[in-house]
Parts: structure tokens; C-alpha cells; sequence
């Protein structure tokens, strides 16, 4: 329960700082199979290839995401309650963690600039450091949701991404499986953060955010990174890269309970 807790929260912000569409590139609603096919040969216009494409063939929509989707609420919970019990639970793995990453997080920190503590808070605090990533399929989750009119112009992008995933062979379809609106990987990457910031730092030619731990922190730190991270400069409440930390997560609980878990881990009592 605590997990799907946490994954509430941080799909709650995602999603509710995401714009709602005004006009699909593929109108929304309708027959399922007929919005798909014309969903398909707009990505084939765009450069999908068919190989990729093969992988929806078969797709149908889940009524379980549109529930899931339909049931977001407010989030209630203070800092404190939820914080306490995150972090402490998590405590002393991150902790293995960071020595036994060590020298992983060492070089991600000279390439990216970002602090291994940072990027263990967010492994820890997304999927308990990979061990809860989800099984929803993900191409069924996001093609259910882009056909539903909620939110079809931002899902349609990111099934998209998710095509493209395919195409330049970082993952096969029936490995894409996460969280029910489409989330990858130990760090929950959405498609579209998957497709701009995954690295393949192990050096083996794709960029695995399921298996491999090592592309994963990269692949977060880079996401950082990305938002303007400062090298060197600390994370705390006031500062910049405090504020980085809100384009990992719009929650202020989320992005404030990141930065305390990094500080415990950087500063152990």
C-alpha cells in the first residue's frame, strides 16, 4: 500500500501540471480499433517504423487505467507524515547502496555533476531501489489513454515515445511494462523523458532502465542535468538545484522529501 501511495503522489503532480489537450493529432474517443489505426499511420508518417508499429497490432483498451486514472485525488498528506516513514524504511539499503555503487555514482557525478545521494534518494523513493517498477503493460496503458479524451494529445506523444523506444532497440515490447500510466524503469521515466535523457553508461549498446543500474542513475542524474542542475552547489531548501528538483516532481512534499533523504544519506548521524 505504501507504494502505491507514493506512486499516487507522484502521478498525481505529473499529471496534474500536465496541460490538458486541446486538439489531438489523432481525434480522441471513438472505436478503439479505428482511432488505433489511424494512430498508426500517423506514427508511420512520422517515421515509426513497422517493426515498432507491429507491437500495437494486438492492443486492446484497459478499463482498469481509465479507472485508475479517473480515481486521482488530492493529495492530504503533510511532509512530515509522509517523509518519516519513507525515508526511515529506506535508510539502510540506500545506504548499501551507495557503497555499493560507489564507484558508478563517482563517475556519474564527474560526467552529470550530480551527487550520488541525490540520485539513491530517487531510486529509493520511486521503486524501492527497482524492486516495485510496476506490470502494467505499458503500450496498452499509454494507447488506452491516448485514445480516452482526458489527456489524448500528451499520451498520444508519449505512446510516440514509446514506439521510438522500440525502434532504436533500448527495449522489446513485451518488456515495457511499469507503472498504469505508462511510467518505465527503476526511476519511473515517462516515454518522453526515456527517449530525451536515458544513457547507455554500461557501455552495452542500449539504454536499459529496467535492468541495468548502471544506465539507470545516469539516466537520472542526466534528467537533472537536464533541468539545470548546478554542479557542486547544494540541494537544500533555498537553493537552485532545490528547485531543480521540481521538475522531477511538482509535489512539494515529493521534491522536499528527496532533498531530506539525500541530506541523511550525505551527512549519516
Amino acid at each position: 500500500m505504501r507504494q502505491i501511495l507514493l506512486r499516487s503522489l507522484a502521478l498525481l503532480a505529473f499529471l496534474v501540471s500536465a496541460p490538458i489537450a486541446s486538439a489531438s493529432a489523432v481525434p480522441c474517443g471513438g472505436d478503439f480499433g479505428e482511432w488505433l489505426a489511424a494512430f498508426q499511420r500517423e506514427a508511420a508518417a512520422k517515421g515509426v517504423s513497422q517493426r515498432a508499429l507491429a507491437a500495437l497490432t494486438e492492443v486492446s483498451p484497459d478499463p482498469k487505467v481509465v479507472s485508475l486514472d479517473r480515481r486521482q485525488g488530492v493529495f492530504k498528506q503533510s511532509f512530515e507524515e509522509f517523509a518519516g516513514p519513507r525515508i526511515a524504511q529506506r535508510l539502510s539499503k540506500a545506504t548499501r547502496m551507495l557503497e555499493q555503487y560507489g564507484s558508478v555514482l563517482d563517475r556519474i557525478e564527474q560526467q552529470y555533476g550530480v551527487q550520488g545521494e541525490v540520485v539513491v534518494a530517487i531510486w529509493g523513493l520511486e521503486t524501492d531501489f527497482g524492486a516495485v517498477m510496476g506490470k502494467h503493460p505499458a503500450l496498452r496503458a499509454l494507447a488506452t489513454l491516448a485514445h480516452d479524451c482526458r489527456r489524448s494529445e500528451m499520451f498520444q506523444a508519449e505512446l510516440m515515445d514509446a514506439l521510438r523506444i522500440i525502434d532504436r532497440g533500448d527495449l522489446a515490447p513485451g518488456e515495457m511494462r511499469g507503472a498504469w500510466a505508462g511510467e518505465l524503469g527503476q526511476t519511473q521515466f515517462l516515454p518522453s523523458s526515456y527517449v530525451k535523457f536515458a544513457v547507455d553508461f554500461d557501455g552495452n549498446g542500449r539504454r536499459d532502465l529496467i535492468r541495468s543500474v548502471p544506465d539507470v542513475l545516469a539516466s537520472t542524474a542526466n534528467y537533472l542535468r537536464g533541468y539545470g542542475w548546478r554542479r557542486g552547489e547544494r540541494f537544500g531548501e533555498g537553493s537552485h538545484n532545490y528547485e531543480v528538483l521540481k521538475q522531477w516532481n511538482k509535489s512539494q512534499v515529493y521534491q522536499k522529501t528527496i532533498a531530506a533523504f539525500a541530506a541523511r544519506l550525505a551527512n549519516p548521524q
